[in-house]
């Protein structure tokens, strides 16, 4: 097995021994811990084809989150398919943020707009058992994943609908309003390297300056919050003092924004009068 995992690693880029072992680990069914106390079992023939599958598409740069077909977010494990971004660590920041707003045993209504994967969602709903959540986003296969995360994590008061961000909202005004919108130039390099290669590109580049979809969000969200309700995005590290100037200009009150935990601008907040 330690050869194995050597192997791998030096054809891997960076993070290659951590990518090989968490490989190896879903192979056998096992966890890296586990990996450490058996370095030196064989492997079984069947858990070493697996692996070298799994090697040879990551080696292509093909993300782990798409060859396993799951990505753990809060303290939830969400399956993740071509259609839906990788929930990050870092958005995770919106969700506390988020969490800070609504009340732990208050009903309440919160929209999560370009639900993805449903992790923003899922999440939310997961700590506030009252809270009622409704899911939105343009693209159908999206959706079917995001669902197909609800079932698995019992969270049936995770309502979904299909559509560009405020048109699947019909009249409902919400208490809360997030988003995790697409925010990179469409020209930044990085949409040609690493996982994002992989990555649907309309749910990650908005535009020129990265902010169209944010422009439209914004602008949009006062008229479907009630009185004093909230609005949360998720933005680039260097969008911040834009992101805040557009909210400023919608009419938002106790506009700021947070970093996340590496200490980068990362969520926008607002309330409507």
């Amino acid at each position: 097995m330690a050869q194995a995992l050597r192997k791998a690693a030096l054809r891997l880029a960076e993070e290659g021994r951590e990518d090989a072992e968490y490989l190896m680990a879903h192979a056998l069914g096992q966890s890296r811990s586990w990996l450490f106390a058996h370095a030196n079992d064989e492997l079984p023939a069947e858990a070493l084809a697996q692996f070298e599958k799994w090697i040879a598409r990551r080696e292509r740069g093909e993300p782990v989150a798409y060859l396993l077909g799951t990505r753990g977010f809060w303290r939830l494990d969400l399956a993740v398919t071509p259609d839906t971004l990788i929930p990050r660590p870092e958005t995770e920041r919106l969700v506390e943020l988020a969490l800070d707003r609504l009340p732990p045993h208050a009903a309440k209504l919160a929209a999560d707009l370009g639900t993805g994967s449903g992790a923003i969602a899922l999440a939310l709903a997961h700590e506030r058992p009252m809270l009622q959540v409704l899911a939105t986003d343009v693209s159908a296969g999206a959706l079917a994943v995001a669902q197909g995360n609800a079932l698995a994590n019992g969270l049936n008061r995770v309502q979904f609908a299909q559509g560009a961000w405020f048109s699947a909202l019909g009249g409902r005004r919400f208490d809360l309003i997030v988003s995790n919108p697409p925010y990179i130039e469409d020209r930044d390099p990085h949409l040609e390297r690493g996982d994002l290669r992989f990555e649907p590109r309309t749910a990650l580049a908005s535009g020129t300056d990265g902010l169209d979809d944010l422009r439209i969000i914004i602008a949009g969200a006062p008229a479907h919050l009630v009185p004093g309700g909230s609005l949360l995005v998720e933005h680039g590290w260097n969008q911040g003092e834009r992101v805040a100037r557009l909210f400023v200009a919608a009419g938002f009150s106790d506009v700021a924004t947070v970093q996340d935990w590496e200490g980068r601008d990362r969520v926008t907040l607002g309330r409507v009068a």
